[in-house]
């Protein structure tokens, strides 16, 4: 029975650990033992697993989420002067994708459910714009069918940045397979987790995904031929082996969190907080679970000070950060994204919390909030 002033934490990695270790340990002992830590089988294995869950033909592993957005976007000849349509309030990873190519990130404002507003998309295309990456925040997908019909007009690039929504759905189709590329991190952070930073890319195009993976290992086409200068984002066989067992144990996660979802949104006043509601034609695998309130910081101070742990994802908008500056964006831009940095908190959602954990963080929640202005 969980004790009143018993710790929540956030996340839960050691719980993790604790539950793979039997079955894990003989895995990393036989990778450690074939001394094979690069390239090879696991690998392999890994990605033909990963293609058939996302629904597509090719999944390349890397060295992380930022590396797939990288490398997805040079196999699409996007390059320095070309101009990607994007949301401001992300990771930061995806804006400095764009950047690290030399292209220039052009923001657009956010729906209530904290993803791109496919209605302001349009009218930021110039003849300069290559791509529209819509990022799949929280583990919701953005809604791709007016985005996908802006692109074919326009004869853009969908570069979906899925790092929060593996095995998410959208009117059935899976994340990673609804764009010209789908980008992934296996961060210990995400529902799929590797034990280090790892990634991967999705697509269904053989010709990206022969120039990603060309791209990851050098360029090199064997030993020592070098087709096109790469770089090294090569993701280990110790992190594929983990992830293949993991991916499992995927689909249990997910639907663990999402019962976690629903057991918040009965028991939380919806008087006191917003939480976007799921549609009909959308399957949300819950990375975070996010409720929108007007006393943000003074909720969660009182969370804190109860042993529940909480995060802001994210509290500061991109285009406001100092690292934007030459971008020339300014307070008051992007309203609805700069409003939500001030009234987003994500709850513990892992899969390791029981219900008695959330009934109580619900019950502090409208406790405090019921006694304060809003």
């Amino acid at each position: 029975m969980q004790e009143d002033n018993a710790s929540i934490p956030y996340v839960n990695l050691s719980a993790q650990w604790d539950e793979d270790k039997e079955e894990l340990l003989p895995i990393l002992e036989k990778v450690m033992t074939e001394a094979h830590h690069v390239g090879g089988a696991h690998i392999e294995k890994f990605e033909q697993h990963v293609a058939q869950l996302c629904d597509v033909k090719h999944a390349i592993a890397l060295n992380s989420g930022t590396d797939a957005l990288v490398l997805g976007m040079v196999a699409l000849g996007i390059k320095a002067g070309d101009e990607v349509i994007t949301p401001p309030n992300s990771f930061v990873a995806s804006t400095a994708a764009i950047v690290q190519l030399g292209a220039k990130p052009v923001f657009v404002d956010v729906l209530p459910d904290q993803n791109i507003d496919p209605d302001l998309v349009e009218q930021m295309i110039t003849e300069k714009t290559k791509a529209i990456m819509p990022v799949h925040l929280t583990g919701r997908i953005a809604n791709m069918d007016p985005i996908l019909a802006i692109a074919s007009k326009y004869d853009l690039k969908i570069v979906e940045d899925a790092a929060q929504s593996i095995g998410s759905k959208y009117r059935g189709q899976l994340s990673g397979s609804l764009g010209h590329v789908g980008c992934f991190s296996a961060h210990p952070l995400k529902n799929l987790n590797a034990c280090g930073d790892a990634g991967f890319l999705t697509t269904d195009d053989d010709q990206v995904a022969e120039s990603v993976r060309l791209m990851r290992n050098h360029g090199l086409a064997d030993r020592n031929t070098v087709t096109s200068f790469g770089c090294v984002s090569r993701m280990d066989n110790l992190q594929a082996a983990i992830l293949d067992f993991r991916l499992q144990k995927l689909d249990q996660i997910i639907q663990k969190r999402r019962k976690n979802a629903q057991v918040y949104t009965d028991l939380i006043d919806s008087r006191f907080v917003f939480v976007p509601e799921e549609k009909s034609y959308e399957f949300n695998t819950y990375h975070t679970f996010v409720i929108q309130t007007n006393c943000r910081n003074e909720l969660q101070k009182f969370l804190n000070q109860h042993q529940v742990g909480s995060a802001i994802h994210y509290p500061i908008p991109i285009h406001l950060q100092p690292a934007s500056a030459s971008l020339g964006y300014k307070s008051g831009d992007f309203p609805e994204a700069e409003r939500q940095a001030g009234k987003i908190l994500s709850l513990p959602i892992h899969q390791y919390l029981d219900t008695v954990s959330i009934e109580r963080i619900s019950k502090l929640i409208n406790q405090f909030l019921s006694t304060h202005e809003i």
